[in-house]
């Protein structure tokens, strides 16, 4: 008699999306090489095997629509108005979310990230998975090798008297907001995407690239158009 196996995590994923935009107005529908933002992040979660369901959260009537339009496998949260306020914290959005759709992980990321592929997606949650005996959840991260001081002038990572090349500075990582995967339950104890033993998942920086200024949206939609020239060219 053969061994049964255990099943595979149901896993979702989660992208919050206001309206409203602060420092790029209407960042999350505005188009981008012919594309609204969000629908970039929406086909690389739609294109991972590994997540069971794309959940989006938002308030915007615009990303309702053209979501139910153009990705109608994607289960649509309408966010409730006492959430909307820029000033709510990302892990209340969460911890609601969490408790509209039933999973065993959830991985979040955001329409910012448009960069992010499919299989970098995949890759982070195959070594999440064999990994769970040392780690309760994950977050990206993006290797850094240059000179960091803090406020007062302090290094933080090279001796200022030794002038090493910035490839042997030993290596610091930013958190940078591209995928989180964790359980309710965790953060439901700890009120943070983050457990008690997070694995950190290095990404490429060029994937990395996150919208917060309208530079951001600019370089993005450079990169994302250059991208999109060589598929073409294959």
């Amino acid at each position: 008699m053969s061994e049964q196996t255990n099943p595979r995590p149901r896993i979702a994923a989660l992208v919050p999306m206001r309206h409203q935009s602060e420092r790029v107005p209407g960042k999350n529908y505005r188009l981008m090489a012919g594309k609204p933002l969000y629908a970039y992040i929406v086909e690389t979660l739609l294109a991972c095997p590994e997540i069971d369901q794309v959940v989006v959260d938002t308030d915007s009537p615009t990303i309702l629509e053209g979501l139910a339009q153009d990705y109608p496998s994607v289960v649509r949260i309408h966010r409730p108005e006492e959430l909307r306020s820029g000033m709510i914290p990302m892990n209340e959005i969460l911890l609601y979310d969490t408790a509209q759709v039933e999973a065993d992980y959830y991985l979040q990321t955001h329409s910012t990230n448009p960069l992010l592929r499919p299989e970098t997606v995949s890759q982070a949650i195959q070594t999440f998975l064999r990994q769970l005996e040392a780690h309760d959840s994950l977050f990206s991260v993006t290797r850094l090798q240059t000179r960091l001081y803090w406020q007062d002038g302090t290094a933080v990572n090279h001796n200022p008297s030794e002038l090493l090349r910035t490839q042997d500075l030993p290596p610091i990582y930013e958190e940078n907001s591209c995928m989180y995967l964790f359980t309710r339950q965790k953060l439901a104890e700890r009120n943070h995407r983050l457990g008690d033993t997070p694995l950190m998942y290095p990404i490429d920086a060029a994937e990395a690239w996150d919208i917060d200024e309208e530079i951001d949206f600019s370089i993005a939609e450079f990169l994302m158009q250059e991208r999109i020239g060589k598929e073409q060219h294959k």
